[in-house]
């Protein structure tokens, strides 16, 4: 059972915020670096992917299709259907948490990791994370604009300039400038990974800094935190069965079934806390906890499936050749981290 590393650090960071809030000067500061930060992320993020190589995978549309549809539109049902939860095992602040992370793209490197453990259809899982980041940059502030309203930013001039602002604008740069950086970029991915993650730790600090100087974490109790939890758990086990039984009757082979379930099932962490800081503001520190837990929960258990898949019978032959030009988007597109 796994521990994802960068979790200790996020619960560390968390720790820090808890022990040192910024406040003052110190909290306009982070607050500004923090906006930087979530920028120069969707700037990386857009010159990192390489559009036109993604969409050659569009041979493979049925697939890909029901992977978005389960991330953005089955996740979403089940995310409003968890209404009724509220408020007795759910506070409602919690309830706006788990239905964010119902709203954000699917992760692209554990995706293609577990799918590979697994010995599924490894360029598809490629291609269907970097559609659903594609599209979550879009999907993702309007669906929690639409779903979460006024709390969640609704639709305000005020929300949708900072979402143009702070994600859009900033990711079709990176892609308009992919020309002449996307060598660098590849070349320093490794270095360039490392200011995703310090981005990500230090809009975790600021969101959860605001958290403590308002009070918020006296609306959270162990009890609640446990229900949601639970509710989690119930949330990832339909999301697997569905993703599996569904790829069955709708006729995919195996190793597409696989992609599926790995690719259609998991919320992408690095994605949703730059969003969640943009959509929530002040109150982005609960936003966030929710899909803080669901990301480690999801990495324990797929990595427990992906295991037992790998010794199916049959795990590993290839039932029909994958086609070229989703081969080739291994190139451009597993670099960000979920």
């Amino acid at each position: 059972m796994p521990i994802d590393p960068y979790i200790l650090l996020l619960l560390a960071t968390v720790g820090v915020a808890a022990l040192f809030p910024a406040r003052g000067t110190v909290a306009d500061v982070a607050s500004g670096a923090s906006t930087a930060a979530i920028a120069l992320l969707f700037f990386l993020y857009g010159a990192r992917l390489s559009t036109r190589e993604a969409l050659d995978g569009l041979r493979h549309w049925r697939l890909h299709v029901t992977v978005l549809a389960c991330t953005f539109a089955v996740f979403p049902l089940l995310g409003l259907a968890a209404r009724g939860l509220v408020p007795v095992i759910l506070t409602h602040p919690l309830y706006q948490g788990l239905l964010f992370l119902t709203l954000v793209p699917s992760t692209v490197q554990s995706s293609i990791a577990f799918t590979s453990m697994a010995r599924g259809n490894v360029p598809a899982a490629i291609c269907a994370g970097s559609f659903s980041s594609l599209v979550g940059i879009v999907a993702t502030p309007l669906l929690a604009a639409s779903l979460l309203g006024g709390s969640g930013g609704g639709f305000s001039a005020d929300s949708l300039l900072k979402i143009v602002l702070q994600l859009l604008v900033p990711f079709l740069a990176g892609q308009l400038l992919r020309r002449w950086i996307g060598g660098f970029v590849t070349r320093h991915k490794k270095v360039l990974a490392l200011v995703d993650r310090g981005s990500i730790l230090l809009v975790v600090y600021t969101a959860f800094s605001q958290g403590m100087v308002q009070g918020i974490w006296h609306q959270v109790s162990p009890l609640r935190l446990g229900g949601l939890l639970v509710v989690e758990a119930v949330l990832l086990a339909v999301m697997l069965l569905l993703t599996w039984y569904g790829g069955k009757a709708l006729g995919f082979r195996r190793e597409d079934r696989i992609t599926l379930q790995f690719a259609g099932s998991k919320k992408s962490l690095a994605a949703g806390l730059p969003m969640a800081s943009v959509l929530f503001g002040a109150h982005a520190s609960l936003a966030v906890l929710p899909l803080m837990l669901f990301h480690q929960m999801q990495l324990m258990v797929c990595a427990v499936i992906a295991k037992r898949r790998s010794h199916d019978p049959g795990a590993g032959e290839v039932s029909a050749p994958e086609p070229a030009a989703a081969s080739r988007t291994a190139v451009g597109t597993g670099t960000r981290s979920g």
